[in-house]
């Protein structure tokens, strides 16, 4: 196991078996590509083996951080010993950077493929700090290498390579969701799309009520959009896109998750400009719920659902059957707002912008739509959002928090 700094090297050996061995060492000039020349060899008798775990395979030789890793543009480690310990399965490695870097990071431990060794990472990038969240499924050794460019790069390098020990392994339900991308929580990505002030800057989110709520500060021409994903979904009676709503304020964007079962999800952001026609992935976040929640899903959204459009009553797209429910609702440049169920119901505006009015669910089976007219010359109703009616009490259908 060799270890390189810029002014010496540390190289341990864990004799296989008892005997003499003999230990060859060679060497060149960092910037050189010539052959290795040897320099020189020991002697080393073992007496008696040591008989743990091998080490992971290497193929990059030195352990540690690379010898001229501030070249890379990495200043520190939070890790300075050659042995990184995961007593309870869990890790945080953090490099701060001299400036903005991307950065992949690998995973190998003898009993774990690449799939699953993709659910054991988070990858965090901001402008002067990467961090690696790593979760161990196996008992032993593990080595996580780390991959580095500059934001203009085109090849990752190689900058370090960590030993990990792995006392507790945590479950696989605990596993990170698939299909993370390396810009996790807050960082380069966000702030390069104009997000900033982020409500949660760790992209790993854990919740107990099963809710949570995401939100950045925007600019005005800048449209957001979110998804909702899990691996394996048990229970969930609708599609998990209806477990999310999107709120654009003036100057903010919401981001509202209920979730309808435990386990681990990921929350992808996607953003556009007024000048783009497409969505852009921004970043993920990891939501973890490990209670029992089963909120029920948000109201379906229609593409008139943008900016400036606040859903205030009712917070759950589920409504209970021939019950009087109150519809508070801001829909901005409409000229008339009408709920239409069982019957018709036109909201009226008050002072403060809010549409608002009651209206009759109706049965079991109902759809009632929220539409509105942009047009004052014009008669059409465009929806912007659907709600079901559905059997059961208020609470087994949610609150309207």
């Amino acid at each position: 196991m060799m270890m390189v700094s810029e002014n010496n090297m540390t190289i341990k050996v864990t004799p296989p078996t008892e005997g003499l061995f003999d230990l060859m060492i060679f060497a060149r000039h960092a910037d050189s590509q010539d052959p290795y020349n040897w320099v020189c060899s020991y002697q080393i008798q073992c007496l008696e083996p040591h008989n743990g775990e091998k080490l992971p395979e290497n193929p990059f030789h030195f352990w540690g951080l690379h010898q001229k890793v501030r070249d890379f543009g990495i200043k520190e480690s939070s890790h300075k010993g050659d042995l990184l310990v995961a007593p309870q399965g869990t890790l945080l490695l953090t490099l701060q950077t001299s400036r903005p870097l991307l950065a992949m990071y690998e995973l190998v431990h003898k009993d774990l493929d690449a799939a699953l060794s993709k659910k054991c990472l988070v990858a965090q990038a901001e402008e002067e700090k990467l961090s690696c969240h790593v979760l161990c499924h196996f008992q032993g050794y593990y080595r996580l290498s780390v991959f580095v460019k500059d934001l203009g790069g085109i090849t990752f390098r190689n900058a370090a390579n960590f030993l990990i020990r792995c006392l507790r392994p945590v479950n696989q339900n605990e596993l990170f969701p698939s299909g993370l991308s390396m810009h996790c929580g807050s960082g380069i990505s966000s702030s390069s799309h104009g997000l900033s002030n982020p409500s949660h800057s760790s992209p790993i989110i854990t919740t107990k009520m099963g809710k949570c709520n995401i939100t950045f500060h925007t600019p005005n021409d800048i449209e957001v959009t979110a998804s909702l994903s899990k691996d394996k979904v048990i229970s969930a009676k609708y599609p998990l896109e209806r477990y999310v709503l999107v709120t654009h304020l003036r100057t903010k964007v919401s981001v509202c998750v209920a979730l309808p079962e435990s386990g681990v999800y990921k929350v992808g952001l996607f953003g556009r400009s007024k000048d783009q026609t497409d969505f852009v992935h921004i970043c993920d976040y990891v939501l973890r719920c490990f209670s029992d929640p089963s909120w029920p899903p948000f109201p379906r959204v229609y593409s008139l659902w943008g900016r400036g459009c606040v859903l205030l009553e009712p917070r759950t797209g589920m409504l209970q059957e021939q019950s009087w429910v109150r519809f508070r609702v801001k829909v901005p440049k409409a000229h008339q707002t009408v709920v239409i169920g069982q019957e018709r119901t036109v909201l009226q505006q008050s002072p403060s912008g809010v549409w608002e009015g009651d209206v009759f669910t109706g049965a079991v089976g109902t759809q009632v739509k929220l539409a509105a007219k942009f047009n004052q010359h014009c008669s059409s109703l465009e929806v912007i959002l659907a709600f079901e009616v559905g059997g059961g009490s208020p609470a087994s259908l949610g609150c309207s928090g």
